[in-house]
Order: structure tokens, then sequence, then C-alpha cells
């Protein structure tokens, strides 16, 4: 269950003992190191990385990552907003499903490159974008899965509104709309390495192959694991290196898993210990649904500091939190001590996907964001209570 990697930085959960719970903290070490492998491989191929926000957008932490990174990936207005307002002077680049008018025309502000899911909006918005200066794109879907166990998180599933496929783009494109593409882009990936996208770029070389040579980039999308340990790197570059010298064109990639990974924790206190059966649950301060909503999404257990599989230690208990969400579990895990009130336990990887998806259902607070600089101390970043809860409503 632990995932060391998780904790690399980690010596003892009483490193956090004085924050209040729960609580974020991000390790600015970590984000440093993940940047460098980034910036690596942008030196060694001269592709472009951008940070895909969806995953972490903890805008404080910008300033680092922009001396890294090419820019900001957007999933909307906001995000664009974001991207442009707080890493000044980097590329900005938004794709959304579809696109209202006026956010299009807000966006326009932001964003230099601008990704259309289908051919009608290209139709639609694609010379407005193009009179405003800006470089315009197309999702296509190859059609490839090589996902399996998360179809929630799979562009190419059957179905999908991800992208559009060969057969459409032979149905919709014309000669006008096509004059208005500068790229192409896809995403298919999830938190996988670099044969999966080997694969999907033959599919793509197979479905849009005599389409490409006529584009000036090709955007690989996210999903790339890059800086998880093991990742392989040489085959990425190879991809690379393929699209490069097939259609001449600039290739951009833009993780945000990658960028953060192993790079927080949520770190949390046992609040009682109740008993079902046979079952030992911890009802924590923290919640699934509220501060790791991913958890119960994808599903996943996450890694937790100095514990094991269930039945590994000598004691294994249910993690729960406390909302009134009857499947407000975290997961089943082993200590090798039994839990008692006011225990420190601290859950790795939780700078992704946390602080931009988490929540304040049941009126649960939403945990403040501290920063581990890269001399240890620790630095608060936010200052949520009862208001952030109640304007929402």
């Amino acid at each position: 269950m632990e995932n060391r990697p998780a904790f690399a930085r980690v010596k003892s959960p009483e490193e956090f003992g004085s924050l209040p719970t729960p609580s974020y903290v991000l390790e600015e070490a970590q984000l440093l190191e993940n940047c460098r492998i980034l910036a690596g491989l942008m030196e060694r191929t001269g592709c472009k990385v951008l940070l895909a926000q969806k995953a972490f957008s903890n805008y404080k932490c910008y300033p680092l990552i922009g001396k890294y990174l090419a820019g900001t990936e957007a999933s909307g207005l906001f995000e664009a907003r974001l991207g442009r307002e707080e890493m000044q002077e980097k590329e900005v680049h938004v794709f959304c499903a579809a696109y209202r008018e006026d956010d299009f025309r807000e966006l326009l502000q932001y964003a230099d490159h601008i990704v259309f899911n289908s051919i009608s909006q290209l139709k639609k918005f694609g010379k407005m974008g193009k009179a405003a200066g800006k470089s315009l794109g197309l999702r296509i879907n190859p059609q490839h899965s090589t996902q399996e166990g998360h179809a929630i998180y799979d562009p190419c599933a059957p179905g999908s509104r991800m992208g559009v496929t060969r057969e459409v783009w032979d149905q919709e494109m014309t000669p006008e709309a096509l004059a208005l593409l500068d790229g192409l882009h896809f995403h298919t990936l999830c938190e996988q390495d670099s044969p999966d996208l080997a694969s999907t770029l033959e599919a793509v070389e197979k479905g849009f192959g005599d389409v490409l040579p006529q584009m000036k980039w090709l955007n690989m999308g996210g999903g790339h694991h890059i800086t998880r340990p093991g990742y392989d790197m040489a085959t990425l570059e190879g991809c690379i290196r393929k699209a490069q010298r097939l259609w001449n064109v600039e290739v951009y990639l833009e993780p945000g898993e990658a960028v953060a990974l192993n790079a927080g924790y949520l770190v949390s206190r046992v609040l009682d210990i109740v008993t079902n059966g046979e079952t030992k649950i911890a009802i924590l301060d923290a919640s699934a649904a509220c501060h790791m909503p991913d958890v119960i999404e994808m599903p996943y257990t996450p890694p937790l500091y100095q514990a094991g599989e269930p039945g590994v230690l000598k004691h294994t208990y249910r993690l729960a939190g406390p909302t009134c969400l009857a499947g407000d579990v975290i997961g089943d895990y082993s200590f090798p001590e039994e839990l008692r009130e006011g225990d420190i336990l601290v859950f790795g990887d939780m700078a992704i996907y946390t602080t931009c998806k988490n929540n304040t259902f049941n009126g649960m607070p939403l945990p403040n964001i501290y920063r581990r600089n890269l001399d240890g101390g620790l630095e608060q970043l936010t200052d949520f209570g009862y208001r952030d809860f109640k304007m929402r409503l």
C-alpha cells in the first residue's frame, strides 16, 4: 500500500504535528525535481511541455513551474485566465468540449492556442479566432483505447464525446475549415507509460497521417506519467522525434500529474474508532468525498505513510470520513500498532486532483493549503473558513 516515492521526503508524521487538520501540504522540492525532469525532456527533444491546470492549479507555485515549463493548458475560461495572470509571458492553451460564444470572446484575451472538439465549432468560431491572431487546433479521436478499468477517463471509449473520428472528419471537413487549422490535438492517456503513447501514435498516423504534413503543431495531450520512477523516457522521446521527422510539426505535451506527482500530502487526524462486526473503522477529519474525490470517482486507494495492505500488518482498519455519506470511505489499511484518537495520518500524492476538485459537502471546511519550502519551512498559502462555504450558496 505505501508507495515510497510518495513519501520520499517524509521522515515522520510528527513533521506535520503543528498543522491544523485536515491540511494539504505541497512539497516544493518534489515540484522542482519534477519540473527539472520535464525541462530536460524539452531540452533534449525540442518539444514544449505545458502544465495541465485541471490536475494542479495552485498558482502560488507557478513562479517556480514557469521557470521550467513552456506554459499552461486550460480546460475552460477561468483556467485560461489563471494561466495568463499567474504565469505571464508563457503560452496559454485551451481545450473545451464546447465553447459558449460569450466565453469564447473573452478567451481571446487570454489564450494563444485554442483547440476545438468538433468541426462545427471550428466553423462557428474559427474565423473569429484567426482574426484575433490565435493558433487554432482540432481534437481528434484515434479510436485506440489503451486503458483498462477506468472507462470514465477513456476518451477513446465507444460513444465518447471527445474528439473527431476520421469518419466524421471525412463527412464534415471542408477546405475552408481545414485552412483555419494550425494543429491537431489528441489526449487518450491516463497515468500511463510511453509504450501506450507509441501505439496511440501509430493509430494517429494511420488515421490522420495524410493531414498532419499540413499542420504546424501536434499536441499529444496529457496522461503521461513522465516523472514516475521507472517511466520509459526513451520511448517517449522516440515518439516526439517520430512526429517531428514524419510531419515537421512542433510537438506539445500537456501533463498535469507529471508536474506535481508525489508532490503533496493530505494530513489528517483520527477522530474516533468504531466497530461493526469484525470491521474496525477509524473516522478521520479528512473526507474522501470532500477532500480527495478521485478516491471515489476513479476509484483508487491512496498511499498512506507507514501503512500496508489489509491484513499485512497486525491491525487492520477501514478509514472513513466524517460526512453523512455512507460511501465516504478512503480504504482499508493495516498498521503495526492500534490506531488511537488524535493519531496523525499522512496520505501521499495529494497535490493532484485534490485542491482543484474539493468541495464543502455537508458544510465540511476546505482544508488549508501549506507549502513546505526548499528550506523545510511550512508556509500557509490559504485561509479558508465559513465564508468560503457560504459564498457558493
